[in-house]
């Protein structure tokens, strides 16, 4: 039988690589996660917000607190 992942394990193998975050209200990031809590509050350096497929903001460190995230997913 496959081993199936933890969700904090697979956060723990998306460290320092890049990332696309979905947050309520229909919010977009892209960037690479630096560190996460067991809440899923996830840390970014260089974060973009996209906005219909384009960037319209970069933050050199950003915090998402976990209970708006609805879905991550490598970038």
């Amino acid at each position: 039988m496959d081993q199936i992942e933890k969700p904090l394990h697979v956060l723990q193998n998306m460290l320092n690589k890049n990332i696309f975050v979905v947050v309520r209200g229909n919010k977009e990031y892209r960037g690479t996660l630096v560190g996460y809590d067991v809440h899923l509050n996830l840390v970014f350096k260089d974060a973009e917000e996209v906005i219909e497929s384009q960037n319209k903001g970069i933050f050199s460190v950003m915090i998402v607190r976990g209970d708006n995230v609805i879905y991550i997913s490598p970038s």
